[in-house]
């Protein structure tokens, strides 16, 4: 079965789920996007890694990479390899220090936030890009390819917050210090937010 290389375009919040997130994919060599609905805790350890923050202590995906590191086993890839009743089934494809290859099951969130530690490519079959993907059409208007779309289901867009009123108000060093001070009480999704306020205004 083929393969299709996908890129995490970003997270969102969800418009279709209360409390949840977006984790939208970009295809690598097309224009459809597969969007899969995940939790906010979930999307908090992808965030984490691919806005670079370091938290005051391991979470539990980067106890997973330190566990893998001091037994010397390696994740290869992540594949989304199946989609039913909405729910995507994804595994880990991991190499052990004798060169052997192992799967190992996972939700899709776990597996992404894994992904993005060992800097290894997510991949999914084209069957799952055909029946869950969408596509922008000329307008920039999102295309769904089918009439079963998997956008709402189980378990991404850089994270699109909305400022306050109030926040444009403060300088970059008192947004800092709020980033500092969210970091170390460990509160990742304000510091995610506050994170991309500072990029906004650089």
């Amino acid at each position: 079965m083929k393969k299709v290389e996908l890129e995490i375009a970003g997270l969102s919040y969800s418009h279709t789920q209360s409390g949840a997130y977006a984790l939208v994919f970009n295809e690598a060599e097309g224009n459809r996007r597969l969007p899969i609905i995940i939790g906010g805790t979930e999307a908090q350890a992808i965030a984490i890694e691919l806005e670079g923050m370091t938290p005051s202590r391991p979470l539990t995906h980067d106890l997973f990479k330190s566990f893998a590191e001091e037994f010397e086993f390696t994740v290869q890839e992540v594949l989304i390899y199946n989609l039913i009743e909405g729910i995507f089934f994804s595994k880990l494809i991991c190499r052990n220090k004798e060169g052997n290859l192992i799967e190992i099951d996972s939700r899709t969130s776990d597996a992404v936030a894994i992904a993005v530690r060992f800097a290894c490519p997510i991949f999914t079959y084209e069957f799952i890009l055909t029946s869950a993907g969408i596509v922008l059409d000329d307008d920039g208007e999102e295309q769904s390819l089918s009439d079963s779309s998997g956008a709402g289901s189980s378990e991404s867009v850089p994270i699109e917050i909305e400022e306050s009123e109030s926040t444009p108000q403060k300088s970059i060093e008192e947004l800092e210090q709020e980033l500092n001070e969210a970091i170390e009480a460990e509160d990742y999704e304000k510091a995610s937010q506050l994170r991309d306020q500072i990029n906004s205004r650089n």
